[in-house]
């Protein structure tokens, strides 16, 4: 289900959750970390960090380049400067993505902090 199918069910859904909590890589770099399509990876820049279900690129073959779809998982990427341009960095963040088979990617509310009910 497309990302924003799945927004119109709620950000709270499961579809929401499962369509916004990837790390698209291309096929030669899940290779070289040694992880397969569906495991966890940790992305991390000079902003923030967060787990991400890693999963094979629609948009490749783009060695060297990652695509995490815009959320609050993404947020978690980049920083709060727009450089005057009323939109933050979102594209050409440099990045370390490393397998991590045990963590958990976490909940809308987690990653967000945010307090339900």
């Amino acid at each position: 289900m497309s990302q924003a199918r799945s927004r119109e069910l709620g950000k709270f859904s499961e579809e929401y959750f499962r369509s916004v909590t990837v790390c698209e890589l291309d096929p030669d770099d899940m290779t070289e970390l040694g992880t397969m399509d569906g495991e966890n990876v940790r992305v991390a820049t000079k902003f923030g960090q967060v787990i991400l279900r890693a999963t094979v690129s629609k948009q490749g073959p783009h060695k060297g380049v990652a695509f995490v779809p815009y959320g609050a998982w993404a947020s978690a990427l980049f920083g709060t400067s727009t450089h005057t341009s009323g939109m933050p960095t979102l594209k050409g963040l440099e990045a370390i993505i490393e397998r991590a088979p045990g963590s958990k990617v976490p909940t809308l509310q987690e990653v967000t902090r945010l307090k339900v009910g």
